[in-house]
């Protein structure tokens, strides 16, 4: 693979993840340095020593995405460890699924908390560099569900989808100074996660995919590589939808 993030530095919260693992091993095979964020050291310390086994150097960093000034001890602690932060993919998130009639309010707060408020806490805490260098790519990972909507995840819905507006309206405000927003929305996806889920349902979502299978996360990866790009500095505030047709909206 081409070199072609060489000299970057890239920061993916929630990197450990299955669709985290898949981003981070696409930027540093393209040449960047990549910095993982993790909240379970041991199983971090596990994935990094994979990630070598690989001949990939991922560095791993501890973060509370909720908490505000956490985030800014871990940005302050990247710039001056590892180079200033040139690319951010905001991929933290978490479900707690009910029907909204059973939600309780932390199960609404988590939600909202760690998928939407993350992004305020991390993008805020990284954006000034970016401006005062001319130059960032920030992507934010939301989800087909922010866009149709899902039975049970009134709340996951709802953040998922404010993911998409943050991208629309920041965007516009540093476009000037060479800095894209844009955000990528999976559909179903081949994470653990999902293998975990009994093979009869697994099926039945399969089977209301056009293209007919669940997307390897290493193509929403080539998404975020894409977008990431020098040459897609003209994209921007963008929803790129890797749903395999699942939803057309």
């Amino acid at each position: 693979m081409a070199k072609s993030l060489q000299g970057r530095t890239a920061l993916v919260t929630g990197g450990t993840g299955g669709i985290g693992t898949a981003i981070c091993k696409r930027l540093a095979e393209s040449g960047a340095r990549v910095v993982a964020t993790y909240r379970d050291k041991a199983k971090a310390e596990r994935w990094q020593a994979e990630r070598r086994v690989e001949g990939l150097t991922i560095e791993v960093v501890d973060v509370d995405v909720t908490d505000f000034d956490s985030c800014r001890a871990m940005v302050e602690r990247v710039e001056r460890e590892i180079g200033p932060i040139d690319i951010l993919v905001n991929n933290a998130g978490i479900t707690r699924d009910t029907t909204f009639r059973k939600m309780s309010k932390e199960q609404w707060d988590g939600v909202i908390t760690s998928n939407l408020d993350s992004l305020f806490n991390v993008t805020r805490n990284v954006v000034a560099g970016m401006l005062e260098r001319g130059f960032g790519r920030i992507i934010n990972i939301s989800s087909i569900n922010g866009s149709k909507g899902q039975f049970g995840q009134v709340n996951y819905s709802a953040a998922k989808a404010g993911i998409h507006g943050f991208t629309m309206a920041l965007a516009q405000e540093v476009a000037r100074k060479g800095i894209t927003v844009n955000t990528v929305s999976p559909g179903y996806v081949n994470t653990a996660m999902v293998e975990a889920v009994p093979a009869d349902i697994r099926q039945a979502i399969i089977a209301k995919v056009p293209v007919g299978r669940l997307a390897d996360p290493r193509e929403i990866a080539w998404a975020v590589g894409f977008l990431v790009a020098e040459e897609s500095g003209y994209i921007t505030g963008a929803n790129l939808p890797v749903n395999g047709g699942l939803y057309l909206g």
